[in-house]
């Protein structure tokens, strides 16, 4: 785009300068000019939404006898190039605006305006035809819920679907392989490789379950409510006509709040969905974390997998190969936590009618929709899939585990139990040894007691 030459656009507060081959008009310009302060724009989903519900809006107002069939036709068809990403360069202003959103409400109102005036070949009204029967107050709290329940619906339930999936094949393929269990990241009694990474799965499917749980609140949408949840200026069915058309469109269940004034004035149905993706970041953290110990090594570690060799892992140590993917979906999971600190924040700052942080509530909300989703699949496909388990070192460990005294415990108590651990872990021998010098078990009780296999089962019945 050629910022030097410029025309003149004229709003209500006077002329100036806007770059002749911009598509937007005075109020945006006056946006750029006001706050130059991050370079951060509004995220791609965001735009895509606003576009599909200028398309819906168009469509209703068509409906309800509100508005020319043509002019509503090229406004859908300007709304629906601008969602598809047509136009995303004429989409300049910073996140750190005004907090209704008012200034990206008015960017999309003069781009469609300048696109459906150009197909049309008269005049569409910035405010007079797109924006008819909304105010920025209810179009950008739609579009902070239609935005991030399609980046859920699309994205990120998706991914952890191919995780769990991931993680299921892994399970089975690992459910006879027997290791020591760790509490505390002590020695502890055994569980099978396969029952530890379907817990993983259990954790991811329940992410799922709870993000599905808060769709019901995610998709009630504020428009229709206007200004302050009146509805001045809009037809009463307005706003239900406008979720109709979005879940035609979508597939997603759509529909209009339940009260317009709750939807304007606070943002507790992203915040609550805030906290579940800090929900499934801490669970990705968990299951990073247990992949880097298990990973650790090749020989001062655990050393019980080896996560596939990705890249050199030092700058000088040769040989090296780090946990880069665990490590990578740690971090992402850590910006997660930060960004729900930081719609925690907005949702607070609904004041009487309307939230004022709506722009940067919207931003951290799809950022960690987006890198959720891309970091499952990263997980999946780069870390689960292809590591490899060292059962030999996981065999080693399992045999010398002192622990596995517990389940004498019915037989000989707990305190010949506490004696028989401390002496096989003072002179490094199997318990099965040890137990058999300090107690009167037969070789075939105590090998039928120490089975490490059954004890994954819930041991023997005595």
């Amino acid at each position: 785009m050629n910022d030097k030459a410029f025309r003149i656009e004229k709003d209500s507060m006077g002329e100036l300068q806007v770059p002749e081959n911009a598509l937007w008009g005075a109020q945006t310009q006056r946006a750029v000019n006001n706050f130059p302060i991050s370079g951060l724009k509004m995220p791609r989903q965001f735009i895509a939404a606003l576009g599909l519900v200028k398309w819906a809006a168009a469509g209703a107002n068509a409906e309800l006898g509100l508005i020319k069939s043509e002019v509503a036709i090229a406004v859908q068809k300007a709304s629906l190039a601008v969602s598809d990403g047509d136009y995303d360069e004429h989409f300049p202003i910073d996140i750190f605006q005004t907090g209704s959103g008012t200034s990206s409400n008015m960017n999309a109102n003069e781009v469609i305006s300048h696109i459906a005036t150009e197909a049309l070949g008269a005049n569409v009204h910035p405010n007079d035809h797109v924006n008819m029967s909304q105010s920025s107050n209810d179009v950008i709290p739609t579009c902070v819920h239609v935005s991030a329940a399609l980046a859920i619906h699309q994205q990120l339930l998706p991914a952890l679907a191919h995780l769990s999936e991931a993680l299921e094949s892994k399970a089975e393929e690992t459910r006879d392989i027997v290791k020591t269990g760790r509490t505390h990241l002590m020695d502890a009694m055994p569980v099978t490789l396969g029952q530890e990474i379907d817990a993983w799965r259990s954790q991811v499917d329940h992410g799922a379950e709870r993000l599905n749980d808060t769709m019901k609140r995610l998709t009630a949408l504020a428009q229709g409510g206007t200004a302050v949840g009146t509805g001045i200026n809009a037809h009463p069915k307005f706003g239900g006509k406008v979720a109709v058309l979005l879940n035609e469109r979508t597939g997603v269940p759509f529909r209009a709040a339940d009260n317009q004034f709750e939807s304007l004035s606070c943002q507790d149905a992203a915040v609550e969905t805030s906290g579940q993706l800090r929900t499934l970041a801490v669970s990705l953290t968990k299951i990073a974390n247990d992949l880097r110990w298990m990973n650790s090594g090749p020989l001062a570690g655990f050393g019980e997998i080896a996560l596939p060799a990705l890249q050199p892992g030092s700058s000088i140590m040769p040989g090296k190969v780090n946990p880069v993917i665990p490590e990578a979906v740690a971090m992402v999971a850590a910006q997660v936590i930060g960004n729900d600190a930081t719609i925690m924040m907005g949702g607070q700052s609904g004041n009487f009618q309307l939230n004022v942080m709506l722009p940067v509530v919207a931003y951290n909300l799809l950022q960690s929709i987006e890198i959720l989703a891309t970091a499952s699949v990263v997980l999946a496909d780069k870390a689960i899939a292809g590591f490899t388990v060292n059962e030999e070192n996981i065999h080693r460990a399992l045999g010398r585990n002192p622990i596995l005294v517990t389940a004498l415990n019915p037989v000989i108590g707990y305190e010949l139990g506490a004696a028989v651990a401390k002496k096989a872990y003072a002179e490094g021998r199997a318990v099965k040894d040890v137990a058999k010098e300090m107690t009167d078990l037969t070789d075939e009780e105590l090998d039928r007691l120490l089975d490490p296999a059954a004890l994954t089962e819930g041991g023997i019945k005595h």
